[in-house]
């Protein structure tokens, strides 16, 4: 960097206005020289709440080293993040979400208080990568974000979504208490994330598929030494548009949008996705709709055969070739913006180009052979997909005018369209209990309510959707419908997201036991029908639930502390659920 450029930077001018910054940062343990370098915050999610966050301090001092090859001087900061897993069935899960606007919140405030001309963000898991991806567009600086990478499998293929069904199979005496604990004791064997398509995996996926990570840095196994090197390179990178001054909002463009949510469909992504991206983008200054991702998903083929809705797990991803393979595929169908420019300083184009020279593809399909799989097996070409559309419906109608979201990739073809009996619980611990202990039947609809943002977060409704799962009798006769989210190993006819919320009104307040609920997910509709059992015309059904909305009496929920701030300022599920 020359002279006339570094003097330009922030943390260059800075110096001359607070007296004592160059003491206190050489009470850090910088020294004089350092002081005079271009000066990086290093982010991360490092801590010991989890296994996607328990190596991140490790590639945060490689990223630091390889900084100060390029003549930079980085400076880790942490934000540690939760675990969506060790916050499930109980309260904990309330903060979940929340948590995300937490942590950009955060590194607002760190980087607003220390002057930085780049940042780097090194995460793993489901709301410390959406987290750090809000920050980077709020705060417009150069910036790149490092994926912490993908857990391997247990035994067998042995996953941790795979828990919830069996601790249900546990609670319904189909297993014993010592053959659950090996399933407990064998399901996270490495650090990274969860080894399928959740929410993890699939916002690492987006962090590359917008432009924010190097090509193929999203799901390498964390057990690699390629995940060390590709954190190397992207603080090589990161130095680059410092020095070309080129900012995230130049790369976070409405292209680099449509580009994430066509590899969304095409890897089956987590419906939360639906929940993260919008929230991104609006600190980008731009407006997500929910029809976009619906479009998409309609005309973008499900590629990845990874679970939940695969068959494999994601440690095959990166070797079948990643995010840079799907891209590839996607480029023969015209569903992306080749244009839009990334964090090496190339467009998405030129950066497809750059790995079809240097012999990317070619070493990953070798690499994958050598295992005993093609590229096929992990990512079908385009020619030969596993679904015409996508993965993602959204779902209008009586019972959610703002929407709803399934991931119809999960769902049993013979529930695509349903008609069911209402069975309303006022939260999820009532319904868990119902399944579990046969009160359910096929045919049922669950609706679980007054679980959205604004009435306790919007946790995840996990151990519910993995019993109906786990039971022959139930999983493709049963569907579930509700106010708040799923987790994003979820399976079956899962409906999530129903706007307006219930708290704030919305019609799923007004279902009671034995309306009739009709789900189209062809038709993109999602309809009360009738009540008691009877199908009724449109007119005399809206007649019933005005009177049922003259007489309802929502539930009076408090909060104190953190959760409360966020309920109180919590915007629609539909709009990206952050704090307004």
């Amino acid at each position: 960097m020359d002279e006339k450029t570094l003097k330009e930077l922030k943390s260059q001018k800075m110096r001359s206005i607070a007296a004592e910054m160059d003491a206190l940062k050489l009470g850090a343990g910088w020294t004089p020289a350092e002081l005079d370098k271009p000066q990086i915050m290093i982010q991360s999610s490092m801590g010991e709440s989890h296994p996607g966050s328990v190596h991140l301090g490790r590639l945060a001092e490689i990223v630091k080293k390889s900084l100060a090859e390029e003549g930079a001087r980085g400076a880790c900061y942490a934000v540690t993040d939760i675990c969506d897993g060790i916050a499930q069935g109980h309260a904990g899960q309330n903060y979940s979400l929340l948590s995300r606007d937490m942590i950009c919140n955060m590194v607002e405030v760190q980087a607003g208080a220390t002057p930085f001309d780049g940042l780097v963000c090194l995460s793993s898991c489901d709301k410390s990568v959406p987290g750090h991806l809000m920050a980077i567009a709020r705060l417009d600086m150069p910036s790149i974000y490092i994926p912490g990478g993908a857990m391997h499998a247990g035994p067998d293929s042995l996953t941790l979504e795979m828990i919830g069904a069996y601790y249900a199979a546990w609670r319904r005496g189909e297993l014993t208490e010592e053959e659950f604990a090996q399933y407990k004791e064998n399901a996270c064997p490495s650090c990274g994330a969860c080894q399928f398509m959740g929410t993890a995996s699939t916002m690492q996926v987006m962090g590359e598929a917008l432009g924010l990570a190097l090509p193929g840095a999203a799901l390498i196994p964390a057990s690699r030494d390629d995940l060390d090197r590709s954190a190397a390179r992207a603080a090589v990178a990161l130095a680059r548009l410092v020095a070309a001054g080129i900012t995230a909002r130049d790369i976070l463009t409405e292209k680099a949008f449509a580009n994430a949510i066509a590899v969304h469909a095409a890897v089956a992504g987590s419906s939360n996705a639906l929940l993260h991206l919008p929230a991104v983008a609006r600190e980008a200054g731009i407006s997500l709709k929910p029809e976009l991702f619906d479009t998409t998903h309609r005309h973008v083929p499900w590629l990845a055969d990874i679970k939940p809705s695969g068959k494999l797990p994601t440690e095959f991803f990166w070797p079948a070739g990643g995010v840079p393979e799907i891209m590839r595929q996607l480029r023969e169908l015209g569903a992306l913006h080749l244009d839009a420019l990334t964090v090496t300083g190339k467009t998405l184009g030129e950066n497809l180009d750059d790995l079809e020279r240097e012999g990317y593809f070619r070493e990953h399909a070798a690499l994958l052979e050598a295992g005993g799989k093609a590229v096929r097996d992990v990512i079908r070409p385009v020619s030969d997909p596993l679904g015409a559309g996508g993965a993602i419906s959204v779902l209008r109608g009586n019972l959610a005018p703002e929407g709803a979201v399934v991931k119809h990739a999960a769902v049993p073809a013979k529930m695509m369209t349903m008609t069911g009996r209402a069975r309303p619980f006022d939260g999820e611990q009532e319904a868990y209990q119902a399944i579990v202990s046969g009160r359910i039947k096929p045919g049922d609809v669950v609706v679980i309510r007054y679980v959205g943002p604004k009435a306790s977060g919007m946790p995840e409704m996990f151990y519910p959707t993995e019993a109906l799962a786990s039971d022959p009798k139930l999983y493709d006769t049963v569907a579930l419908i509700t106010d708040g989210r799923f987790s994003g190993a979820t399976r079956g006819p899962a409906i999530g997201h129903a706007s307006p919320e219930a708290l704030a009104g919305g019609p799923i307040a007004l279902v009671e036991e034995d309306d009739l609920i009709a789900i189209d997910i062809p038709a993109r509709t999602l309809a009360l029908v009738g009540v008691k059992g009877a199908p009724l015309e449109p007119e005399a059904l809206e007649a019933i639930l005005a009177e049922r909305k003259k007489k309802l009496t929502p539930p009076q929920i408090k909060h104190t502390g953190v959760l409360r701030l966020f309920t109180d300022r919590a915007v629609s599920a539909m709009l990206g659920g952050y704090m307004a």
